[in-house]
């Protein structure tokens, strides 16, 4: 990432004061995390990059997801479409006639994937280490 992304994303934080500056820093990394995933060029819908934001906050994060989502001010999946149209306003990223932020809305719930999925996982990797 530039200093003009880095500058926009300034600008963007000073009127919309919701998310703090690593939360688009982190939805630029997904979205290219998901293009690679997805073997795309270009675009990917919001539930695609949806998907991509969990895999790589998991990996990136772990069991601190949630606290570091806390600290970015992003509460639920919708909070990623407003800083995706934020950079969109910004003309940072582009949409499609497609794209709505009603694709980012009831995505998945934090809690159920980055808390109790999480300790699903390790209890089953314990068990799985248990058994060799």
């Amino acid at each position: 990432m530039n200093q003009q992304f880095f500058s926009v994303v300034d600008t963007i934080c000073e009127k919309d004061t919701r998310y703090k500056r690593e939360a688009y820093e982190f939805v630029m990394d997904a979205l290219t995390f998901t293009q690679k995933r997805f073997r795309r060029d270009k675009h990917v819908s919001g539930e695609e990059l949806l998907t991509g934001i969990r895999q790589l906050l998991q990996r990136k994060f772990g069991l601190m997801t949630l606290t570091v989502l806390k600290h970015w001010g992003v509460q639920s999946t919708e909070d990623f479409g407003h800083i995706v149209f934020n950079l969109v306003q910004h003309k940072v990223l582009s949409k499609t006639e497609e794209d709505t932020l009603e694709s980012f809305r009831n995505g998945y719930d934090f809690h159920e994937v980055f808390h109790i999925g999480y300790r699903k996982r390790f209890h089953r990797q314990i068990s799985r280490m248990r058994n060799v």
